[in-house]
């Protein structure tokens, strides 16, 4: 769903904005889906991001031929770690100045929990501009947590709004921490 409307925003399907039109990702069918979206959208937002985690370092390499290393921090992209180049593309590439859509699958893949918390902080920061459109494809209870986030389950038949409580990724992560050694007993039970 994500990939499709990037497509429709004109990102291409590899990630990045407008002008990082890289070639699809290895075993990526086009989807038929963008062909099947009908967007309303007032103004049409043709500027942003498309954020994938998969093909990530794909991008980063175009972002460090095509500019400086001061729009990220100082350094290269590729010299950063996966996490750090993740949260330098998040807080250096997206921004507030214009009105832009966001579209992010699974950003949290390199984030740690604090980097996570950090990212919530981004986020907030968009919205206050006013400028921001954000979607997120996440398995993270951290981000799913956003205040006045909608989320959407796409687990069954038809995809419906859900409660944070009510995600499958909330019930897990709490259900663990609230007792690991029952998770773990069950886990390895038959290992004995």
């Amino acid at each position: 769903m994500i990939e499709a409307i990037a497509g429709l925003c004109g990102f291409g399907p590899a990630g990045g904005s407008s002008d990082h039109l890289l070639e699809r990702p290895p075993n990526d069918d086009p989807s038929l889906l963008a062909d099947a979206l009908r967007p309303s959208w007032l103004p049409k937002v043709s500027k942003g991001f498309f954020f994938r985690a998969d093909t990530f370092a794909d991008v980063a390499g175009y972002i460090d031929k095509e500019g400086s290393a001061e729009v990220h921090g100082g350094r290269r992209l590729r010299e950063q770690s996966h996490g750090e180049a993740f949260f330098t593309v998040f807080a250096n590439r997206f921004g507030t100045q214009d009105r832009a859509m966001y579209l992010m699958d699974e950003p949290e893949n390199a984030l740690s929990p604090n980097r996570q918390l950090a990212f919530l902080r981004l986020l907030r920061e968009w919205e206050c501009s006013g400028n921001a459109q954000i979607i997120i494809a996440t398995h993270s209870p951290i981000l799913m947590s956003y205040p006045g986030a909608t989320i959407y389950s796409f687990d069954g038949q038809s995809i419906e709004p859900v409660d944070y409580e009510d995600t499958e990724h909330y019930r897990v992560t709490r259900g663990f921490l609230m007792n690991p050694n029952r998770y773990l007993a069950e886990l390895f039970d038959d290992t004995e």
